[in-house]
């Protein structure tokens, strides 16, 4: 409790410091963003690898907060976006630690750590907040061994090849997230009676229609930026159960 209680504030004075270190030192107990970027897995293996263990637990951490991210994810990101001014889908770090004391995310100086250090995709100081959405809101990533993946949308019989997870893309799903929640269900068995084939596939037209049926209307953007990712392969096709799986965690 005293840990989560720890306020972002002084954290994301100090992530400041560490980022503008010009000579960031290895930590002892949990590793820092510059430590992190200043040292070369190749050049110092061992090192590196120290550095970078505490990685290895961000799923818990993320897991901690995901219900109050997938509460608050549009508040979020609309905060993250009046802070992205050149709109490249990330923002400094400390910026990101004052939406997520407003949002109560309820981070301590650890758990800050590295979950920064995870989303800061290009070693630049700056949080991809659009990723971070992503993984908390949508599920893109295939999950090995998910009992939701086995038990309620089975897995497709080819694995998929996904395109481009663009800013684009992210917007048009998480759109929609919320109505999909509310009717996946039925809105699966309504893909399932259109698949006369059985295959997981539906033409592009049929899925729009189903849609359509349950209230949701994409635009002509929305469904080129989710065809991009989904049809990968331009076979004006899309997997239901694919598409279904990102909303379902």
């Amino acid at each position: 409790a005293a840990s989560s209680a720890t306020s972002t504030k002084p954290v994301a004075r100090a992530m400041q410091k560490q980022h503008v270190s010009s000579q960031p030192e290895c930590p002892k107990a949990s590793s820092s963003l510059a430590g992190q970027k200043s040292i070369p897995a190749s050049s110092h293996p061992q090192t590196a690898t120290t550095c970078s263990a505490p990685i290895l637990n961000c799923e818990i951490i993320e897991n901690k907060i995901r219900k109050n991210t997938q509460h608050s994810w549009r508040g979020i990101l609309k905060a993250c976006q009046e802070k992205d001014v050149s709109k490249q889908g990330e923002i400094p770090v400390p910026a990101f630690l004052d939406i997520a004391e407003k949002f109560n995310l309820d981070l301590n100086e650890g758990e800050i750590n590295q979950i920064t250090t995870k989303y800061d995709l290009k070693k630049n100081g700056r949080f991809a907040y659009y990723e971070f959405l992503q993984s908390s809101v949508l599920l893109l990533k295939p999950q090995e061994s998910s009992l939701l993946q086995r038990v309620i949308i089975q897995k497709p019989q080819k694995p998929m090849s996904p395109g481009p997870q663009t800013m684009s893309f992210f917007s048009s799903m998480l759109r929609i997230q919320p109505q999909i929640l509310h009717c996946w269900r039925p809105m699966k068995r309504t893909f399932k009676s259109c698949d006369e084939t059985h295959t997981g596939l539906l033409h592009v037209a049929d899925f729009r229609q189903v849609l359509h049926e349950y209230h949701i209307d994409l635009t002509e953007e929305e469904l080129f930026n989710i065809l991009e990712y989904y049809d990968k392969a331009l076979s004006s096709k899309i997997s239901y159960n694919d598409f279904l799986r990102a909303f379902i965690q």
